[in-house]
């Protein structure tokens, strides 16, 4: 054999044996003499190969994988770059190498609705973490109903059958309309996609406590790119009467809006008050630094994957949902 062994199969071939018979050695099966069982163990720490977690694997069916995919329905030119995704990937892959883990990362983009079905279905991965459900609902939930190891980073409704991790982004909402008019602002605009579930609780949030104060909130709808979230507000704040509040559905978007303000001359807080959702680290170093809705995402992180192991033993797993923090800075 040419090349160095990286499965059974290679070992087999290399003992002269069959692939059940180096699954049966690796793991100390009695049905494999001591003699074969020496054999094959030593060739494969001669050429390297993880011996037990290969058998374990084989033996349980287990990949040792679990994929982690971010479907773009709703944003097309959205990265994994996006400092919210980063820092919800980052958290999540940690925990799961902690656990022995492999993770396949996907960044989706679906052009049929069979996409979910492809990626249980590939026989790659132990269980799936999704991070949004974009414009995706009615397929994760399709999915959902025959395949249980699928945790999902968004919103929990009524009656849903996929499992989701999320902030109440409806308090979320309401967090930032209370505190912008606790400042007296009256002339609020709510700036981002109102389509996605998040995003869509999170409008709902707003204007239902503007409505309850008897004031009315603007909505600027527009895709959640950086450039295209700058050029809507540059048009905005070029006519019209001036808001004296923003509130943006993500920080990223709140940034352009920061951006749009500072090249239309406008000054923040005085003119016009700016807050975003998500806390990401850079909204602490905005200029001024950008008061947000926080979301905690560690503890999100955590119960996504003490979720999903849960599920994938077979065992129940419920839905939560994360409380949201306002955090207070100098754009507001």
């Amino acid at each position: 054999m040419s090349s160095k062994p990286t499965k059974l199969a290679d070992l087999a071939a290399l003992a002269g044996v069959s692939t059940a018979t180096v699954s049966r050695a690796l793991s100390g099966h009695p049905s494999v003499s001591k003699a074969t069982q020496a054999r094959i163990q030593a060739l494969a720490r001669e050429h390297d190969v993880r011996p037990n977690q290969m058998a374990r694997n084989l033996r349980l069916r287990s990949t040792g994988a679990i994929g982690l995919a971010m479907p773009l329905g709703h944003a097309r030119t959205q990265h994994l770059t996006d400092p919210f995704f980063l820092s919800l990937l980052g958290y999540i892959a940690d925990l799961l190498v902690d656990r022995g883990y492999d993770v396949l990362l996907s960044r989706v983009l679906p052009e049929n609705n069979d996409w979910l079905e492809r990626l249980v279905d590939s026989g790659r991965v132990d269980g799936l973490l999704l991070i949004g459900q974009s414009d995706q609902y009615r397929t994760i939930e399709r999915v959902a109903a025959r395949y249980g190891p699928l945790v999902v980073w968004g919103v929990h409704r009524a009656g849903q059958r996929h499992l989701a991790i999320g902030s109440d982004n409806v308090a979320g909402g309401r967090l930032a309309a209370t505190h912008l008019l606790a400042r007296d602002r009256r002339r609020l605009l709510f700036v981002g996609d109102p389509a996605p579930p998040e995003f869509a609780d999170r409008l709902a949030g707003f204007t239902a406590v503007a409505r309850e104060a008897g004031v009315r909130a603007e909505v600027l709808a527009t895709p959640m790119d950086p450039d295209r979230v700058h050029a809507a507000m540059r048009t905005r704040l070029a006519v019209g009467t001036l808001p004296d509040a923003v509130f943006a559905a993500s920080d990223v978007a709140a940034m352009s809006v920061l951006r749009a303000a500072s090249e239309a001359g406008i000054d923040v807080p005085s003119d016009m008050a700016v807050i975003g959702y998500d806390d990401v680290t850079l909204a602490a170093h905005t200029s001024p630094p950008l008061t947000t809705i926080r979301q905690d995402l560690a503890t999100g992180a955590a119960l996504m994957v003490e979720r999903l192991v849960a599920r994938i033993a077979g065992e129940p797993a419920d839905a939560a949902v994360i409380p949201p923090e306002l955090v207070v800075r100098a754009s507001t």
